[in-house]
C-alpha cells in the first residue's frame, strides 16, 4: 500500500537532483541539415566553375540550449568562408537560432571540391577590370538563407538530453605530414595527392595526430547526435569542376545511415596534415580512406565513456593577428598582383583575399565549449597541428577536441618555426610571424590555464 507514495517521493527527489545539476532545467539540443550545393557554373575553389555534382554538399550542425542561452555548431561541406561572407552567414544563423553571434561557430570541413568564398575579396575584385569568376550575391544569400531556415526549424524542436559521451580511437592509414624534414635537413612538401609519386608515398607518415575524437549527446540510451573531430585535410582531388564532399562526407553519411544517428564532422588543426601518403587520386584510394575513417568513427563510438550532461558553457575571445609585412607578401605586393590582368583568375583572387585580410578592422574570434566532460576549442583559419597539441597539453587527461577552419581570412595559422623553415604553408598565410604567440595566448585564456 505504501509502494506508490514511496515511488512518488523517489521520483521527486530524482527531479530535484536533476534540477540542481542542470540549474533548474536540463540542457536541450536540436539537429539541422541543409543542402548547400551551389548551382552549376558557380565557382568552386578558387575560380573553377562547377560542372557536375558528384555528391551533394551539406551544412549540418546542432543547436545547444541551457539556462536561456543558445549556441550553434555548424559544419559546412565547403572549402572556406571568409571575412564579410562569414559574417553574413553568422548573422543569419544567429537571427534564426536566437543565439548571439559570439555563440555561433561556422566551420568549413575544407573539401577542395567545394566553394571558397570571401565577400570582402570579391568587393575588391569588382572594382578591378575584368574580374575573375565569382559566386553571385544572390546565390550566396540564397544558400545562407537555406541554412538559416533549417536552423530556425530546428530551434522549434529542441529536446532535453541528460548524458554526454566522449570516445576516441586511432585512425590508421589516413593522415600524413605535409611538411617532412629529410635526413639532410631540407624541407619536402607532400601535397594531398602525394601518393601519385612513389618516392613521396615511401616517405614516413611523419608527425600526425592519429586520434579521432567523438562526442555523443544522448537522452537515456538514445543517442541524439554525434560530433566527430579529426585532423587531416579532407582532400583527394581538386579543381576539376566536380562538386563533392570527398571521403570525409562519404564516411560521415555512411555512418549516419548505418546507425540512424545524426552525425557531424569537424576537421581539426590540419594545416600541415593531409592524406598525401595514402592518396594517389584514384577512386580506389578514396574508397579506402572512406572505409578507414568509418572504422575509426565506429571505434570511437564503441569506446564512448558516459557522464552527466552537466551545464553547457561557452566562452569566446577576440584575437588580432599580424598581417604580412615581408616584401613578397605585404598588402602592397598583393594589391599589385590583384590588379595585374596578366595573372590568372586564381592568382588575382588569392591576392584579393590577402589584401582583404590586411585591411580587416574586425578581430577574429576563438571560442571554447564545455559540454559535459567534453571540451571543444574552435579556431579560425587553417591552424597547424601544433595549435591542437598545445590546447590539449593545457588540460592533460581531459577530453579536448579541436576544430579549425572557422573564418578562413588569415589563411594558414603558422608557427614561428614554420616561417623560419619556409615551405607551402607560410606562402599561403595572410597572417605573419607573431601569430603563434597571439593564438596561444588566447587559447590559454579560454581554457583557464595561465601557465606559459
Amino acid at each position: 500500500m505504501r509502494l506508490i507514495p514511496t515511488l512518488k517521493i523517489l521520483a521527486y527527489v530524482f527531479l530535484c537532483l536533476c534540477g540542481t545539476a542542470y540549474g533548474s532545467e536540463p540542457p536541450r539540443v536540436a539537429t539541422f541539415r541543409a543542402d548547400v550545393t551551389p548551382p552549376l557554373g558557380q565557382p568552386l575553389i578558387w575560380v573553377t566553375p562547377a560542372s557536375e555534382v558528384e555528391s551533394p554538399l551539406w551544412a549540418k550542425g546542432v543547436i545547444l540550449e541551457h539556462r536561456g542561452e543558445r549556441s550553434v555548431l555548424c559544419a559546412i561541406d565547403w572549402c572556406g568562408l571568409s571575412n564579410s561572407t562569414y559574417a553574413l552567414w553568422r548573422r543569419k544563423l544567429a537571427a534564426a537560432s536566437g543565439a548571439s553571434e559570439s555563440r555561433i561557430f561556422i566551420h568549413s570541413v575544407h573539401q577542395h571540391s567545394a566553394p571558397y568564398i570571401d565577400g570582402s575579396a570579391y568587393r575588391l575584385l569588382h572594382s578591378s577590370p575584368e574580374p575573375p569568376l565569382m559566386m553571385t550575391e544572390e546565390v550566396i544569400e540564397a544558400l545562407a538563407d537555406r541554412v538559416a531556415k533549417a536552423v530556425k526549424e530546428a530551434a522549434r524542436r529542441l529536446e532535453p538530453f541528460d548524458r554526454v559521451g566522449t570516445g576516441e580511437a586511432q585512425v590508421e592509414g589516413v593522415a600524413s605530414a605535409r611538411r617532412i624534414i629529410t635526413g639532410g635537413g631540407s624541407l619536402v612538401t607532400r601535397f594531398s595527392s602525394g601518393g601519385k609519386d612513389p618516392a613521396l608515398a615511401a616517405l614516413p607518415e611523419g608527425d600526425v595526430d592519429t586520434i579521432l575524437k567523438t562526442i555523443t549527446v544522448a537522452r537515456g540510451e538514445k543517442a541524439l547526435a554525434r560530433l566527430h573531430y579529426y585532423a587531416s585535410h579532407p582532400q583527394t582531388f581538386c579543381c576539376d569542376g566536380r562538386i563533392s564532399g570527398d571521403f570525409v562526407s562519404a564516411a560521415r553519411e555512411t555512418l549516419e545511415q548505418k546507425e540512424g544517428v545524426f552525425q557531424v564532422y569537424f576537421t581539426g588543426a590540419a594545416g600541415d596534415v593531409t592524406a598525401g601518403k595514402y592518396n594517389d587520386g584514384s577512386q580506389q584510394a578514396r574508397e579506402l580512406l572512406t572505409a578507414r575513417l568509418v572504422e575509426g568513427m565506429e571505434a570511437a563510438v564503441n569506446k564512448t565513456r558516459w557522464g552527466p550532461a552537466g551545464s553547457v558553457q561557452w566562452r569566446a575571445a577576440p584575437v588580432r593577428l599580424p598581417a604580412r609585412t615581408d616584401a613578397k607578401y605585404a598588402a602592397s605586393a598583393a594589391r599589385a598582383r590583384m590588379a595585374n590582368e596578366a595573372n590568372s583568375g586564381q592568382e588575382r583572387y588569392r591576392a584579393a583575399i590577402a589584401v582583404a585580410f590586411a585591411e580587416r578592422q574586425v578581430p577574429l574570434e576563438i571560442s571554447f565549449l564545455q559540454l559535459g566532460a567534453a571540451r571543444v576549442l574552435n579556431l579560425p583559419g587553417e591552424p597547424m597541428l601544433e595549435f591542437q597539441r598545445y590546447a590539449q597539453g593545457l588540460l592533460p587527461g581531459e577530453f579536448v577536441a579541436v576544430a579549425g577552419y572557422g573564418d578562413l581570412s588569415p589563411g594558414y595559422l603558422c608557427t614561428d618555426r614554420a616561417f623560419e623553415e619556409g615551405g607551402y604553408e607560410p606562402s599561403a598565410s595572410n597572417a605573419g610571424p607573431g601569430t603563434e604567440l597571439r593564438v596561444k595566448q588566447t587559447i590559454r585564456e579560454l581554457l583557464g590555464n595561465q601557465t606559459p
